[in-house]
């Protein structure tokens, strides 16, 4: 399991196909499609020759062998360390905010992040809570820096930001459990597109306003800039799908429980760029 945003990880491709835990379908199913991201094999069972030399059943007969139930992955596990990040997140950007940290060093504790994000979901083959944690933290400090500029010429544009972000993720959270949302391969090659799109189009505007100055190819200002902007936070939104598809899907297939670090690596950074896109589209929209 991976982190499920795509701007830092390789969560859309498993081992044998997308993103998921490439489990088989459970009996009973819908012509035994109740997994988008079926596979032949559940990467967590135990190996079927183990089970057969044990004298268990064989899975090569048919068998389907569960998981044990010690250590896998429980929605209390992401829900505690989903809490952690977030808290992290939220306690460094409270910091940033007032202690009136440098814009300068508010970007740089951005790259810092980023790096960090690269390197959890990228390089290292299990999650390491210090790096998610330190992530979490750099992150945050870099939201109090840019929360506190952007509440400069747009009043309370941080707290409508946040506001917001909750009422987006309340709002997936029921689509996807009502099934409004159906996250399946279509969906995923869409919304991994769309991000990489969109984060090529930033970074080309950002390269544009280097080099030329102002807003670069505009697409922070006007009605460009509120276009764009709602594009982001629907961006972040489907992301945050692909967030909760993992999450059920790990509970369901016996994922280990160090997973739910991954979960809750996945779920802080999607809520990030929401909040981000929300702030800058507030912004927009405070222009004179």
């Amino acid at each position: 399991m991976r982190s499920s945003n795509p701007v830092f990880s390789r969560r859309f491709r498993g081992n044998n196909g997308y993103a998921g835990f490439n489990a088989a379908p459970q009996a009973g199913t819908a012509a035994q499609g109740g997994n988008p991201y079926a596979q032949p094999a559940n990467p967590y069972a135990t190996d079927p020759r183990q089970g057969a030399a044990q004298g268990g059943p064989d899975l090569q007969q048919g068998y389907p062998q569960a998981p044990a139930t010690t250590g896998r992955m429980t929605m209390d596990d992401v829900v505690m360390r989903t809490g952690m990040t977030l808290g992290t997140v939220i306690l460094a950007a409270v910091a940033g905010w007032a202690l009136n940290v440098p814009v300068g060093i508010g970007y740089g504790a951005a790259l810092v992040a980023m790096l960090l994000g690269l390197a959890q979901s990228m390089f290292l083959r299990k999650p390491v809570p210090a790096v998610i944690l330190a992530y979490a933290a750099f992150e945050g400090l870099f939201l109090g820096v840019v929360s506190k500029a952007f509440n400069h010429y747009a009043q309370g544009a941080p707290v409508q930001a946040v506001l917001g972000t909750m009422l987006v993720s309340v709002g997936v959270l029921v689509a996807y459990k009502t099934r409004l949302i159906r996250v399946d391969r279509r969906f995923v090659r869409f919304v991994t597109a769309a991000v990489i799109g969109f984060v090529l189009l930033m970074m080309a505007n950002l390269l544009f306003a280097v080099i030329g100055g102002g807003d670069g190819l505009g697409l922070r200002t006007g009605w460009l800039g509120v276009l764009v902007g709602i594009a982001g936070v629907l961006i972040g939104a489907a992301v945050l799908a692909l967030d909760f598809k993992q999450v059920e899907d790990g509970i369901q297939y016996g994922a280990p429980r160090e997973e739910s670090w991954f979960a809750a690596f996945g779920l802080t950074v999607s809520l990030v760029w929401i909040y981000i896109q929300m702030l800058q589209l507030i912004g927009v929209l405070n222009e004179d």
